[in-house]
């Protein structure tokens, strides 16, 4: 396998810098997805799409009919709330101290750099003598639906194999929990503070509601680990009071989902409680229900859907996993085979669709969000002959010396 070179770890590291220069929060990527369609034309790239999320694709086509496999990124951000907290400038893409420095550096720009320029470097040394298509996307609003985007892309190109890019430390991850909000809702009666007993008190309702949601056991997954169960957030209504005992109470749950677990099963326990609540209280009036949002894409388009991104494990046997181990090794790394224990858009690929999928990224998953977030350029080269052998291992042979 042909080596970086200098050029090569030049553009990579510049590429990535581009990209952190191009601010894109949630719902506002148009500029870096601008950015992304010229590097893809400048690489060589045979196909670019822009989806109707706004997300961006690139394809190369190599001279035989084969398998699709696609490298998958995101390129939105977390907002910076405030940008005077950073000692390195939030946009600024910094080379300093062997870092970059700058919001999405760590998750994922860093990662989706290494990703166009390995696919790049993979079809040049090869004169795409290889079997099938590589694709490499810059999805949308990952970080409010991780997966809802993604959707688009698997139906659009059908892929037979997806690398997730988020960050692994170099390792190879074959799975990960799930994510979904549950909100759960208690309905009271409103009457003038003066005179609560008039009213029912929504708020004493949900108070008692989540001491008993507190006694429910997780779920365990011995390698995934629990299915957490934590209350994120409560608000009643009206708010604020002004006097008026509230006749609505909020509650949002994160539940970290197991494989196998659906949106019933997950409700089910909950439900369970407010029903024996119920038969022991007259007044108390809940429901339990997986959140829902809606957010503007920068295209235009509206993304909706349910929070419930679906968790996925496969087995360290898999055929494609061993596959990517061993172009991984290849590539001259040594990665342990591991899981994440965050949600990304294999909730999708692989929790929903179905499609063989594994994850390989450079950085450290606790960079993410963070001040003065930052990508090591040694795990950031490193990452690029990655890519480069899990597409060498999948697609055909190796690149010829």
């Amino acid at each position: 396998m042909p080596m970086m070179n200098l050029e090569r770890e030049r553009e990579v590291i510049s590429l990535c810098q581009s990209l952190i220069q191009h601010k894109s929060y949630s719902g506002r990527e148009d500029r870096v997805a601008g950015c992304m369609k010229r590097i893809f034309a400048r690489l060589g790239f045979d196909e670019i799409v822009v989806d109707e999320y706004g997300s961006v694709l690139g394809c190369i086509k190599g001279n035989r009919s084969g398998p699709v496999i696609l490298l998958d990124g995101h390129i939105d951000t977390v907002p910076v709330p405030d940008e005077s907290a950073w000692k390195h400038a939030a946009f600024g893409g910094e080379l300093a101290d062997g870092n970059i420095y700058g919001r999405g550096a760590s998750d994922m720009k860093g990662a989706v750099a290494a990703m166009v320029t390995g696919a790049a470097y993979f079809a040049a040394d090869t004169r795409r003598d290889f079997a099938g298509e590589v694709w490499v996307s810059g999805v949308v609003h990952e970080e409010c639906f991780e997966g809802l985007a993604a959707r688009r892309i698997s139906e659009r190109i059908r892929p037979s194999y997806v690398v997730i890019g988020e960050a692994s430390e170099l390792n190879l991850k074959r799975g990960q929990r799930g994510r979904a909000e549950i909100v759960v809702e208690t309905f009271g009666k409103p009457a003038h503070s003066a005179n609560p007993h008039a009213g029912i008190n929504a708020v004493y309702k949900i108070a008692a509601l989540i001491q008993e949601i507190r006694k429910l056991p997780a779920p365990k997954h011995p390698i995934l680990g629990e299915g957490i169960l934590e209350l994120t957030d409560i608000k009643s209504s009206p708010y604020p009071g002004a006097s008026v005992v509230p006749d609505d109470c909020r509650a949002t749950y994160d539940r970290r989902l197991l494989v196998g677990e659906t949106a019933a099963s997950v409700l089910a326990p909950i439900q369970a409680v407010m029903d024996s609540m119920e038969r022991e209280d007259a007044q108390f009036n809940a429901r339990v229900q997986i959140a829902s949002g809606t957010e503007l894409c920068y295209s235009g388009a509206e993304i909706s859907g349910q929070r419930f991104f679906p968790g996925w494990l496969f087995d360290e046997n898999d055929e494609f996993v061993q596959a990517a181990l061993a172009g991984l090794r290849r590539a001259g790394l040594n990665p342990e085979i591991t899981q994440y224990s965050f949600c990304t858009n294999g909730s999708h690929y692989a929790g929903e669709a179905g499609i063989p999928t594994v994850g390989f990224g450079p950085s450290r998953e606790n960079l993410a969000h963070t001040i003065d977030e930052f990508i090591e350029v040694e795990q950031l080269l490193k990452a690029v002959p990655g890519y480069y052998g899990i597409l060498s291992a999948v697609l055909g042979k190796w690149a010829r010396q």
